[in-house]
């Protein structure tokens, strides 16, 4: 009930600390953690847990100074400084930019490792001057200073681990990030310390340093070449494996440890040939191994006199009866251990180079590096081995090795590598699936090529990538502002839109849909129902009506870029009378070439009009009544009728002078002429009132023909036919008035 663990701290000052450590580790008392202390005993782990915990000052130090270690870049300060808090440590969460950086920089560190570690392998040399066995000096300091500064350069990573939060097992998401040090120690400590502690011991470099140190005792070559084998040796598979947590963590964190497929592809590729590099400097060192051998059993026979183990190493030339042996029997030790005289078997090729003699480190390693790719690549099949044990397991090692490193290399660069020409072999599977439908259907020749050309062009417009099922499953903010990237340009271009506000093309561009038609397809069809409004980028289209099929009416025009069609479902759209039924189009509309569109649905127009009054205004009225193809022809109509009724009231008023100044005097030559002709037309109208009312007695009024945007009389004498006015859209809601 009431609080006394913060007055006995304060009270209490020497166990002030003691009291702050168990209320961080536990909300047990004092007496359960004192029974438990003198009755069980005493856990090596959770000790070694709790001086980590009360001993890491310089860690919690260098940890509270970086400010990317913190998981709040802006921490409030202290309200009551009277009563401090302690700092606790920071802990940096898997998915830190920063982190995610060092752990692909640590990878990098792990392969080249892989490459300069088995260079030791080429520190034994032979000395055929002096016929003995020794250490290549430069290349071991060489090699151990960068295997040095790459370990040190690896060291952050362990150090990094017991700082780095973890999420917890969880049903449901990503799981809860874990931040307590004592469960992230533990658990690393638990995992994988052990593989990072051995693959960071610098055993190799004690060993050669020890050497280097008394490199004129020749008796440490032997020892120095047999230690640097199995050590080398066995903390490689530390070494190798310790890329297994990184890459785990770099896929747990970014999902994808290698993001393109040429780069897959790349990397299994290293991958071999560094499997190529470590089995070359292997087969160089046993080669070695193999003319010590030859040595040792030749000096070791009783056909050879005066001959010591030790001559047979560099540095032991001081040694009494040295000088003696190399220029009676040391000479002829080469032309005795040559190929022909002892099998080396699959290490008969590096004795007869000679490359086991060259210091040159260029030279040495491209030989190796070779031998080791060409019998990975070829399974070690040209591998001519002899009875010795070792080299028959060993041969045997690079025929499996070269098995599997090869399956697996031929295997992921064909998953990576199909993966590039994964959209162009579903075209081709879409295609042959699309002409043995055909052929099963038995569709025309004509169908089949509008669907080859159908098919042909959406592949060359998107590559068969399916814009709208990659984008519908993405955030609608996200998913907004990707539309109006794509569309935006677009939209304004068509000038039916090119002024209006933002969020009104924000709503548009979010709601508007890719469309492609090939050539001669017809996308609207008169007296068909327009179920979408379609807003032209690129392509050609022809607009043709007949106004409801009338005889003698025709009219044709042509869409181009920034021109739209289907605008008979904005005026339905508009009207908030206007039932579930869609409009009926008034024109016929084909495409003349391959078309690129975006297209506004019922639904989405419907819902665009009723939100945003701005499509209520009067200049979108006389915008839309501008481009609109039914008003152009309307207004066409409109206006030849009118010329044609004033030529008329003209032509009757000339008649009507010729024939009063006719009547006063005597008539003459020109106002015959016109009689003459007044009478023709009068007969020719008679004759054709007479066919009409015979053949078109349904028909109020003559027909008309036209041209572009234009309605041309079929007579003289007949009547205009009256295009009906397109419906008025509902601009009961406009504000500009």
């Amino acid at each position: 009930m009431f609080d006394c663990s913060g007055f006995r701290s304060e009270s209490i000052n020497g166990q002030r600390e003691r009291f702050a450590r168990f209320e961080e580790s536990s909300p047990r008392s004092v007496a359960s953690d004192y029974s438990r202390n003198n009755w069980r005993p005493v856990n090596p782990l959770m000790t070694l847990l709790h001086k980590i915990q009360t001993r890491s000052n310089y860690l919690r130090s260098i940890s509270l100074s970086l400010p990317f270690l913190s998981p709040n870049p802006n921490p409030n300060p202290n309200p009551n400084p009277r009563n401090p808090k302690p700092q606790t440590l920071k802990i940096i969460a898997p998915q830190n930019k920063l982190l995610l950086r060092l752990n692909r920089f640590f990878v990098t560190l792990c392969i080249i490792s892989v490459l300069i570690d088995p260079l030791v392998f080429y520190l034994p040399v032979i000395d055929d001057q002096l016929t003995c066995l020794g250490i290549d000096g430069g290349l071991a300091v060489g090699s151990t200073i960068v295997r040095t500064v790459i370990d040190l350069l690896y060291l952050p990573r362990v150090f990094l681990q017991f700082r780095t939060g973890f999420s917890a097992s969880s049903r449901i998401g990503y799981g809860e990030l874990v931040q307590d040090p004592v469960r992230i120690a533990k658990r690393y400590l638990m995992s994988y310390f052990v593989l990072d502690f051995l693959a960071l011991l610098p055993l190799p470099q004690i060993i050669i340093w020890r050497y280097l140190h008394n490199s004129s005792d020749g008796s440490r070559v032997l020892a120095t070449k047999n230690a640097l084998l199995s050590i080398v040796l066995i903390q490689f598979f530390p070494r190798f494996f310790r890329l297994y947590p990184l890459t785990t963590d770099l896929k747990r964190s970014t999902g994808v440890f290698i993001e393109t497929a040429w780069a897959g592809a790349a990397y299994y590729l290293l991958w071999f040939m560094l499997a190529g590099h470590n089995v070359g400097t292997f087969w160089y060192l046993l080669s070695i191994e193999r003319q010590d051998a030859c040595w040792r059993s030749i000096c070791s026979s009783t056909a050879v006199p005066l001959c010591r183990p030790d001559f047979l190493y560099c540095g032991n030339q001081n040694l009494p009866g040295r000088d003696t042996w190399h220029n009676t029997i040391g000479q002829n030790l080469s032309t005795q251990c040559n190929s022909t005289n002892f099998n080396y078997g699959i290490y008969k090729h590096a004795i007869d180079t000679e490359i086991v003699a060259s210091r040159n480190f260029v030279t040495k390693g491209s030989f190796c590096f070779w031998w080791g790719l060409q019998n990975l690549g070829t399974l070690g099949q040209g591998l001519i081995t002899s009875t010795y044990t070792g080299e028959v397991i060993f041969s045997i090692v690079i025929c499996v090795l070269g098995l599997i490193l090869f399956a697996l290399l031929i295997g992921n660069m064909q998953t990576y590598l199909q993966s590039v020409t994964l959209r162009l072999e579903e075209m081709r599977v879409k295609k042959r699936d699309a002409e043995q439908w055909m052929h099963h259907r038995l569709l025309p020749p004509p169908l089949r090529e509008r669907v080859r050309r159908y098919e042909q062009y959406r592949w060359l417009e998107t590559h068969g990538v399916d814009e709208e099922g990659l984008v519908q499953h993405l955030p609608k903010d996200l998913r907004r502002d990707i539309k109006r990237h794509l569309t935006l340009n677009l939209v304004k271009r068509v000038p039916l839109f090119a002024d209006m506000d933002e969020r009104l093309l924000d709503a548009l561009c979010e709601r508007l849909k890719p469309s492609l038609y090939t050539e001669k397809t017809y996308i609207l069809k008169e007296g068909e129902p327009v179920d979408e409004m379609l807003f032209i980028i690129r392509g050609t289209l022809e607009s043709i009506t007949t106004d409801g099929g009338r005889t003698g009416f025709f009219n044709r025009g042509l869409l181009q870029e920034g021109d739209f069609c289907g605008e008979e479902l904005l005026t339905w759209a508009l009207d908030p009378k206007s039932g579930s039924n869609f409009p009926a189009s008034t024109r016929t509309v084909k495409s003349l070439n391959e078309i690129e569109a975006f297209a506004l649905g019922a639904e989405e127009l419907k819902f665009v009009a009723s939100q945003f009054r701005r499509l209520h205004s009067r200049q979108v009225q006389h915008t839309f009544k501008y481009h609109s193809q039914h008003w152009r022809t309307w207004s066409a109509c409109f206006i030849q009728a009118a010329w044609r009724r004033y030529w008329r009231r003209k032509m009757a008023g000339i008649r009507r002078k010729e024939i009063a100044g006719a009547r006063t005097g005597r008539p003459s030559l020109g106002a015959t002429i016109y009689a003459s002709r007044f009478a023709a037309n009068a007969m020719r109208g008679i004759h054709n009132f007479r066919i009409r009312n015979a053949n078109i007695r349904a028909e109020s009024d003559g027909g008309t023909a036209g041209d572009d945007d234009a309605a041309v009389g079929v007579g003289i004498g007949i009547g205009i036919v009256r295009v009906q006015k397109p419906p008025e859209p509902d601009f009961s809601g406009d504000s500009d008035k």
